[in-house]
């Protein structure tokens, strides 16, 4: 596959090459019919975190493969909270995140001196799904998704939901505590981060939640719109009315905001220590330069040209430090 490394601006080319030239030591760089740098590095680029934003730097890693055979890249899913326990004790270089980095994180890289920097390289429209038999679950309002998943919550079964739902049991899936969704998903429906009923099956391998949907005529459960869009053929996307009407997530609601209130943008947060390794500070040049095609290899919501533009300054910027 061809990229788009021929193309990048003047600016972002030139630091580009000093990175490159200073990598390389005494060698001497030959560059390939387009321009592009083809001076082979080699070692590791450790990413963790989000499962959601996990298949985007996965994409991301792939593609770089193409250039860069001898990098490394792994990329882990140890959900947010649990990437960023790694990243603020120097264990990781990149981690995925599908939620901003929470205070206590920041206290936690501060206190072993772990500088960064955050960029939003996609967004997504987190999804709720049900089984495929699921006939009466069309729209649900944000009070009744509340009901539902609300601490302590009592509801077992659709019909407490809405009279005019069967006599089905409910069976829930979701994210983990660990997980940016969770956190997400409890902030704008139950109104405080990380409260939630418990009496559900949590994950960090958003496949579990599809088979269990799958399982259970009554299931329900939500993640990430690109997990749906992979497993559409075997689950049911619910509409959601976050007040002014009931909106399906997609690509155009979650960049103009009309899928309220679970669009939400998605993360990676690089460390300044590691911009220090040749590979690591190509594999994320190489990341945001071509991140239109990383996203539509991985099948998420890009970013609009106002978040382009925000992207490439704070990425010049990192370049700097």
């Amino acid at each position: 596959m061809k990229t788009v490394r021929g193309r990048l601006t003047a600016l972002t080319a030139a630091l580009f090459l000093t990175a490159a030239l200073t990598a390389c030591g005494s060698d001497n760089p030959s560059t390939d019919s387009g321009g592009d740098t083809a001076e082979q590095l080699s070692g590791e680029v450790k990413v963790d975190g989000s499962s959601t934003v996990g298949p985007l730097s996965k994409a991301a890693a792939d593609l770089y493969a193409e250039e860069q055979a001898k990098v490394n890249v792994t990329v882990g899913t140890s959900g947010t909270g649990g990437g960023f326990k790694k990243f603020c004790v120097g264990e990781t270089d990149v981690s995925d995140a599908s939620r901003p980095i929470k205070d206590s994180e920041k206290a936690e890289c501060d206190a072993k001196g772990v500088k960064y920097a955050e960029l939003i390289v996609a967004n997504d429209a987190l999804s709720v799904v049900v089984n495929k038999e699921n006939t009466w679950a069309e729209c649900l309002t944000v009070a009744q998704l509340k009901k539902i998943w609300e601490p302590k919550s009592k509801v077992t079964n659709w019909n407490q939901v809405d009279p005019s739902f069967p006599n089905e049991p409910m069976k829930l899936f979701g994210a983990g505590t660990d997980s940016g969704t969770f956190d997400y998903f409890t902030a704008e429906i139950n109104g405080e981060e990380g409260a939630s009923r418990t009496d559900y099956t949590p994950t960090e391998d958003d496949n579990v939640t599809v088979q269990g949907v799958t399982g259970s005529k009554g299931g329900l459960g939500y993640f990430g719109f690109t997990y749906y869009e992979e497993n559409a053929d075997k689950l049911k996307l619910v509409k959601v009315d976050g007040g002014g009407g009931c909106v399906e997530p997609s690509v155009a609601t979650a960049q103009d905001g009309s899928y309220k209130p679970l669009s939400r943008p998605l993360f990676v947060y690089v460390s300044g220590a590691s911009l220090a390794k040749p590979q690591v500070k190509d594999f994320i040049d190489f990341y945001i330069q071509n991140i239109d095609e990383v996203v539509k290899e991985a099948k998420y919501v890009p970013l609009t040209a106002e978040q382009k533009t925000t992207l490439a300054a704070e990425f010049a910027e990192l370049q700097k430090s």
